[in-house]
């Protein structure tokens, strides 16, 4: 078996036996999580079922109360910081909002996370920050414009271009598309799927956003019972009948009045 094909068989995401507590609350139960490179899945639950935390844990910035965390192949909970630090470049992250730094401009947002490399120089960072604005359809003349100065939209392309900055293999979106206008969604899942597809990029998103998952074409995971209850596309997940999955789609209409 080839080096390449040893890397791709291995899945880049890979939670067993995961169980996460604050305290005395138990927010996930013995959960497994496997995530295969090229996969998009998007993760929906209703509030407090875990989804935020289960991304923390991904990203190595929460460790669970058990079981087995691996990026890559790599076990999280026993890297040190500097194979932690290289499993982190491997992923980007877009968090809600945006959470664009307010006192930096576009350009300087994007060029954060090269410059914690520490191994570029500024003409090699200015290359790639005009490429990343480029990618996610921004011009050079936005580099200079503060967060304040950007629409809902521009301050999620922003944020896009630096979660790409450094080439991630693996993508994590918290609620991606929150507080964008119907159109404005529209194209920034478009915009997402069109990277994802060239870029060969692996995505996992937090969502509660019908259309977000059908315009990403995405697998549905759905979080209750402290667990991974089911997972499939979002017609196999929505049609199954356990309480807990009925409770969670019928407020937002998935179900026609026969199906209640």
């Amino acid at each position: 078996m080839s080096m390449r094909q040893t890397r791709d068989s291995v899945p880049v995401i890979d939670m067993r036996g995961v169980w996460s507590r604050y305290r005395d609350v138990v927010v996930h139960r013995n959960l497994d999580f496997r995530v295969e490179r090229g996969e998009v899945i998007a993760l929906v639950g209703g509030s407090g079922s875990g989804k935020t935390t289960l991304l923390r844990e991904i990203l190595g910035l929460l460790l669970p109360a058990e079981g087995s965390i691996r990026l890559f192949g790599h076990e999280i909970g026993s890297a040190n910081s500097v194979a932690l630090a290289a499993v982190r470049n491997r992923l980007g992250m877009l968090f809600q909002q945006g959470a664009l730094f307010s006192a930096l401009s576009v350009y300087d947002n994007i060029a954060f996370p090269l410059r914690e490399l520490r191994f570029m120089d500024e003409a090699w960072i200015a290359d790639i920050v005009r490429l990343k604005l480029d990618m996610v359809g921004l011009e050079e003349k936005h580099a200079p414009l503060m967060p304040a100065e950007l629409s809902g939209g521009m301050i999620k392309r922003v944020a896009l271009a630096r979660a790409l900055a450094v080439e991630p293999e693996l993508l994590l979106l918290d609620e991606p598309t929150a507080g964008l206008d119907p159109a404005r969604s529209r194209s920034f899942v478009a915009l997402v799927r069109e990277l994802q597809q060239s870029l060969g990029l692996t995505v996992v998103l937090v969502t509660h956003d019908f259309d977000t998952i059908a315009g990403l074409e995405s697998q549905v995971a759905i979080l209750a019972e402290q667990q991974i209850l089911a997972r499939g596309t979002l017609a196999e997940v929505a049609a199954l009948p356990h309480p807990a999955i009925r409770a969670f789609f019928a407020p937002m209409g998935f179900y026609g009045a026969e199906d209640r």
